[in-house]
């Protein structure tokens, strides 16, 4: 007789998912989640750091474990709708959050980029953001590869708590 198994062996349970199905879902039909970061709780938005134009945040929905986001507080779509001064500002801003990892976390290297529309990935066309992902040597491991699920070793509250140790 073969050992009996358990009808679950064979299923990855990702709870933390279903928010990021939902968001996307609600997403379609709802504002622009980018909108008043200026003014919104640093805590309850997982902002890092608030600039004058433009401000760093982890990504709700990261590729990676401390994934930033660099974004102006004004909605714009292309890079070459913004002001100089929000230019400057988001550049000093990307060195600022590849910084904060470099020191919290010591990666290996980093993607550093922008989708800049929805056929380019853009999850929000609407509202120009960088994306700061730290990497490590051998960080690919097969869930991504076989089953297009990410696994995160850490919280995004304890993440961003980690961050902001290391922000100035």
């Amino acid at each position: 007789m073969e050992p009996r198994s358990n009808k679950y062996d064979q299923r990855l349970h990702a709870y933390w998912r279903m928010p990021y199905i939902v968001s996307q879902k609600e997403s379609k039909d709802s504002k622009n989640p980018f909108l008043n970061l200026k003014e919104a709780d640093a805590e309850e938005k997982l902002i890092l750091h608030k600039g004058t134009d433009a401000c760093i945040l982890l990504n709700l929905y990261p590729y990676n474990a401390g994934h930033l986001l660099v974004l102006p507080y004004r909605e714009v779509a292309d890079l070459s709708d913004l002001t100089k001064a929000e230019r400057n500002e988001l550049m000093d801003l990307i060195i600022y959050g590849k910084k904060i990892l470099s020191d919290a976390l010591s990666p290996n290297g980093f993607n550093i980029g922008f989708n800049l529309g929805k056929a380019a990935g853009a999850g929000i066309p609407v509202h120009l953001h960088g994306h700061i992902v730290p990497r490590w040597e051998g960080d690919h491991n097969f869930m991504p590869v076989i089953s297009n699920t990410r696994v995160l070793p850490e919280a995004l509250e304890n993440m961003w708590k980690k961050l902001r140790e290391h922000c100035h």
